[in-house]
């Protein structure tokens, strides 16, 4: 059909492009000659400087090879992993039965994904994409999820109906020269979320099994996601390069060498002189007459303090990062207060990824539970709490709880005054209330909360007045006594 024809032809090797010639001329020395881009792939450029569309598998080995070779490249990566992660995660549902389902998931020793989570959330993270193949139990609708790795990829395929939605993945051929297609899992029926001709695709083209594909730092409609480290790539290079040549000039200054001056001798005097010279050890004596003079020469090389550029190129890294420069090892000029205002964007960044991961594995919890009620014959209602799965992940900062518990005090004397003076009503002064409690990892619905502080005020009230004896009758009294 056209639309397979359309992803041969893009699996296909291009065709050899024929060589540009334009007049050039040259004058002295091209002091860029030998500079290029680690990030470009270095075919078909005009000039060097030059950054072509990059190839994804490229960028896969370039960010696999940055996190493992370049240590300000490792901290941008394992920083973030180790905030999201370190307490651990777990899949939590209202629902017993469903409970149980999940953790039998969660613990399996193939899924096993208190020991795998950390290594794929690292993966993600580098390579910009994730891509787990689904393997279910007829039986009892268990579900097993198998690695796909993502530079096993040839091409993700959207919907041609909806762009942003991708529909089916096709590997690259292996060893024996076989590709698999695979369908991209939706949580649903097809026939209730594509049109025909999707339908028609992901079931007549992509039947080697089905995938949960997920994707960071892509546009809506595109096809690949990429990594965190892309931008940096160029900048992680040559923070590592300067480095090397510091050691080089580091070295070089260390270095010294013997000069010797012969008053008065001929060339043939002084290449005798230099066959027979030999360097005075440490502590050791140099016995001369005023015709000979030995000095110990150390190179000049007149080079600036470079921590300032050191410092410059390394912030340029971690500022795209959102990473403040204290968190490795550079002090600069930040006190306790500065350094606690400079974390908020870096936590913001942490966030926004945890949230994406939290959708991520609620997904899979999701996915897991459907399979099981497929076999029972059930349909999910997703929007009951027994089928809601909630990924719970560790704070991501202790946050100072003094200043939040002051805070607290001085709003709720507020909103009692003024609730008391009939200025505010008693909902609006807890909502008040509760917008700092969420401080404290408290959420709660003021309306709903407010009908029962009611409630069991009123019950309590109760319970103190049937407990009174002195406002029983004397019968009810004697009888109690």
């Amino acid at each position: 059909m056209p639309m397979l024809d359309y992803l041969r032809n893009l699996l296909a090797p291009a065709p050899a492009a024929e060589p540009l010639r334009e007049a050039a001329g040259a004058q002295g020395h091209d002091e860029d000659a030998g500079w290029r881009r680690m990030s470009a792939d270095g075919l078909g450029r005009l000039n060097e400087r030059d950054l072509l569309p990059m190839a994804q598998g490229r960028m896969q080995k370039l960010a696999e090879h940055l996190w493992q070779s370049n240590l300000l490249a490792n901290r941008l990566v394992e920083l973030p992993l180790a905030y999201l992660l370190a307490e651990g995660v777990s899949l939590q549902c209202a629902d017993d039965e469903h409970q149980q389902l999940l953790n039998r998931f969660w613990s399996d020793p193939i899924n096993n994904w208190p020991l795998k989570l950390m290594a794929r959330v690292r993966a993600l993270g580098l390579l910009g994409e994730q891509c787990y193949i689904a393997h279910v139990n007829e039986g009892n609708g268990f579900v097993r999820l198998g690695y796909l790795d993502p530079r096993r990829i040839a091409l993700v395929v959207n919907d041609p109906d909806n762009p942003e939605q991708p529909v089916g993945v096709i590997t690259q051929r292996d060893d024996k020269g076989r590709q698999y297609k695979y369908r991209v899992i939706v949580l649903g029926e097809d026939s209730d979320l594509f049109s025909q001709r999707t339908q028609n695709i992901r079931h007549k083209d992509f039947t080697d099994g089905e995938c949960l594909l997920y994707q960071i730092n892509k546009f809506p409609d595109g096809s690949r996601g990429r990594s965190d480290l892309l931008g940096q790539m160029d900048w992680l290079d040559a923070y590592d390069d300067y480095l090397f040549r510091e050691i080089d000039r580091i070295d070089y200054l260390r270095r010294f060498v013997w000069d010797v001056t012969l008053k008065g001798a001929d060339p043939t005097a002084v290449r005798e002189y230099e066959h027979q010279f030999k360097p005075p050890q440490a502590n050791g004596t140099f016995v001369h007459n005023d015709s000979v003079e030995l000095r110990a020469i150390s190179p000049t090389l007149n080079a600036t303090d470079t921590s300032e550029s050191a410092r410059l190129l390394r912030n340029h890294v971690l500022g795209g990062g959102t990473m403040p420069e204290h968190w490795f090892g550079g002090g600069g000029d930040v006190n306790r207060a500065a350094a606690a205002e400079m974390r908020g964007p870096t936590f913001k960044t942490y966030t926004m990824r945890q949230s994406y991961l939290k959708l991520m594995l609620e997904e899979i919890g999701r996915y897991v539970l459907l399979q099981a009620a497929r076999v029972r014959g059930e349909v999910p209602d997703w929007s009951q709490d027994r089928w809601q799965v909630t990924a719970v992940f560790p704070e991501l900062v202790s946050g100072d709880l003094t200043k939040f518990a002051a805070a607290m005090q001085q709003v709720t004397q507020s909103v009692l005054l003024m609730a008391d003076a009939g200025l505010l009503t008693q909902e609006t002064a807890l909502k008040l209330v509760a917008d700092v409690a969420q401080r404290f990892g408290q959420d709660f619905d003021a309306k709903t909360e407010l009908a029962a502080a009611k409630e069991e005020h009123a019950q309590r009230q109760r319970d103190r007045a049937a407990q009174d004896v002195f406002g029983l009758r004397d019968d009810a009294r004697a009888a109690q006594l």
